[in-house]
């Protein structure tokens, strides 16, 4: 049996931690490039500081178009700069939020036998199973990534309500009604940053598919040697991140990796590649990842808007309203379900699956 083999079989990276262990298993390793944290000595002398957004005054009145004018503008800047913002008084109770991290917690530090009953039933776990559990993205990947994940696919068909393990599941039916909810929103915003109708990302059935990959990173004896998630970029429109009080997340901006902090409260949203490829480079898909830590588990919850490989017809191109003759279309056009093939394929190697779609 191989090192891996032997991992997968056993209660994921938290159940090597359980064992107390004091050495990171080989899988685990990644190259020292890779691990490089380069960064400018002073990042306030670059204003390297991931933009982040208030949006109380249009929460609190949705008429209010002077603010909403202000709001747009700044998520157009960020979205066409950074490809990432956080997002504060977003309207989503901080109760919701608590309680799906704690939902998290509880289903990681359940009796091994009860996840096991959630485990894959096939390699990449998309055999009309609604929720399954054990980093199904990325465990054959090369090195192995530092983190166990549970995945819930919420729409456009949900799962039953005994789908979903008891220790989680009134926290995600509660928190993905309000995401949906404020992904209506967001999509209007980006929608309007784009100079279009604010219900045409809507239209383009952008926020038809939702799931919810939640993220547990145990804390790691020897964090310089692996990554929570090796560099990618996200398999979605948009992802909607909450992340804990922890931190870890970074984004690869002008050559240097630039930390997410936590923010109490607040969403870290991030342009997907679909959202890259429909509005023809204008919004970017930016690589990030996330850092292994000694302290922890850290508990993120990402909501990807994209039917991922469930059936969807749909081909996506560069929106037309956005094309030129001195802006063309520079992406082929394509299905969700094509793509996420080919993304998933790739193992999280660290480069963008949408380069392959360029004309």
């Amino acid at each position: 049996m191989t090192e891996k083999t032997e991992f997968t079989s056993k209660s994921g990276v938290k159940g090597l931690v359980d064992a107390d262990i004091t050495q990171v298993p080989q899988i685990f390793h990644f190259p020292s490039s890779t691990l490089s944290n380069n960064r400018p000595s002073n990042l306030s002398d670059l204003n390297l500081t991931v933009p982040t957004i208030d949006l109380g005054d249009i929460i609190k009145d949705q008429d209010n178009t002077a603010a909403r004018k202000v709001v747009v503008s700044k998520i157009k800047d960020a979205s066409e700069n950074w490809g990432f913002f956080q997002v504060m008084n977003h309207g989503v109770p901080l109760t919701v939020l608590e309680e799906i991290k704690q939902g998290v917690r509880r289903f990681n530090e359940e009796d091994p036998e009860v996840k096991k009953h959630y485990t894959p039933l096939t390699v990449t776990g998309f055999n009309n199973q609604k929720f399954f559990y054990n980093a199904s993205f990325d465990n054959h990947s090369n090195p192995m990534n530092w983190r166990d994940t549970f995945v819930c696919f919420i729409a456009p068909d949900p799962p039953n309500p005994e789908e979903i393990p008891l220790a989680c599941r009134d926290a995600i039916i509660e928190y993905s009604k309000h995401v949906m909810e404020f992904g209506a929103l967001l999509f209007q915003l980006l929608s309007e940053a784009l100079g279009l109708d604010s219900e045409m990302l809507k239209k383009m059935d952008c926020l038809k598919g939702l799931f919810i990959a939640c993220n547990y990173y145990p804390p790691c004896p020897e964090p310089d040697l692996t990554l929570g998630i090796n560099k990618h970029t996200d398999n979605s429109f948009l992802t909607l991140l909450l992340q804990d009080q922890i931190g870890g997340l970074q984004v690869l901006y002008q050559d240097y990796w630039v930390d997410v902090p936590p923010i109490p409260g607040a969403f870290v949203v991030n342009i997907g590649d679909f959202m890259q490829l429909i509005t023809n480079d204008k919004f970017p898909s930016l690589a990030h990842r996330v850092r292994a830590n000694t302290n922890g588990p850290r508990i993120s919850v990402a909501c990807f808007f994209s039917s991922s490989l469930f059936p969807n017809s749909t081909v996506y191109g560069p929106i037309k309203e956005l094309l030129t003759e001195e802006n063309p279309a520079k992406y082929k056009e394509i299905t969700i379900p094509e793509y996420t093939a080919g993304y998933l394929a790739n193992n999280f190697d660290g480069k963008s699956y949408l380069s392959n779609y360029r004309i």
